[in-house]
């Protein structure tokens, strides 16, 4: 098992006001804690039951109530699986295998068996783009649809900003804001987003943020992808070069709808619409 938080009066604080951000989840929706091979995993779920399945998957320090605001529109027309991830805030076990095995991808499968879906979309953000990108490579008959949002594993990391955030992580609350900053540049300031900033800022006082380099997937790789693919990229983000992933991804999927917005970060604006478009309709399709 990995500490995954400084203290345990840290944890505590973390899981108290992740429960409060959850009271706040705008629409219905249920708790499920799934038995896996990498222990209990917690899930947010929502939407009409009859609605096309989706797992959503959020990026390295977040959680399901990062969905918050745009579960809504995602919600009204999806049946969507928000999940903690293993080794990350929330309520998931902390367990942090390495992730160039295959041990995310059986996690996901006990995830997938425990909603009891033989099959499913799955959409990702960041980190939650490479779980899915790796889930969908080694289980493709499992992968119906994958919309991805600045996924991690295309493009090339930047570095530059993450000797910044290393140097800002010294400086307390005035350091992580700053992080935040450079990350959400460009993002929408509605109150559930500056809710989610909080929270997340509440986090890394006491999280630890993983360190393990993220595998890339090369051109000849993504190449095995079989499924309808959505990938929407923000050129200015400041993490990943994502100018470099979609141009990747085009070449390798010639067919996939791969959108580039020159004026966006990491944190794009309107991806939620597009995605439940995109979801919607391939359901429809299949």
């Amino acid at each position: 098992m990995t500490a995954i938080y400084r203290t345990a009066a840290g944890a505590a604080a973390v899981r108290e006001r992740y429960d409060a951000l959850l009271n706040r989840w705008p629409v219905p929706s249920g708790h499920r804690t799934l038995a896996t091979r990498l222990g209990d995993t917690f899930a947010v779920v929502s939407g009409p039951v009859d609605a096309p399945p989706v797992v959503a998957l959020q990026g390295s320090g977040g959680t399901a109530a990062h969905w918050l605001p745009d579960i809504a529109t995602l919600a009204g027309r999806l049946r969507v699986h928000a999940v903690d991830a293993p080794g990350e805030p929330g309520r998931t076990a902390e367990a942090r295998p390495p992730l160039a095995s295959p041990a995310y991808a059986e996690w996901l499968d006990d995830v997938l068996d425990g909603l009891e879906l033989p099959r499913a979309a799955f959409l990702g953000t960041s980190l939650g783009g490479w779980w899915a990108l790796d889930h969908a490579l080694r289980r493709p008959e499992r992968v119906t649809a994958l919309a991805l949002v600045n996924p991690s594993g295309i493009g090339r990391r930047r570095t530059a900003p993450l000797l910044k955030f290393a140097v800002y992580g010294l400086l307390g609350d005035w350091g992580r804001r700053r992080s935040l900053a450079m990350v959400a540049q460009g993002s929408p300031a509605d109150p559930a987003r500056r809710a989610v900033g909080e929270f997340t800022l509440a986090t890394f006082e006491h999280f630890k943020p993983r360190l393990e380099p993220i595998p890339v997937f090369p051109v000849e790789r993504l190449r095995a992808l079989v499924m309808p693919v959505q990938a929407q990229f923000g050129a200015r983000d400041v993490l990943l070069d994502q100018r470099d992933a979609a141009a990747k991804l085009a070449e390798a999927l010639p067919a996939a709808d791969v959108r580039l917005a020159e004026d966006a970060g990491h944190f794009l604006p309107g991806w939620a619409a597009a995605a439940a478009e995109f979801l919607t309709i391939r359901a429809r399709a299949s």
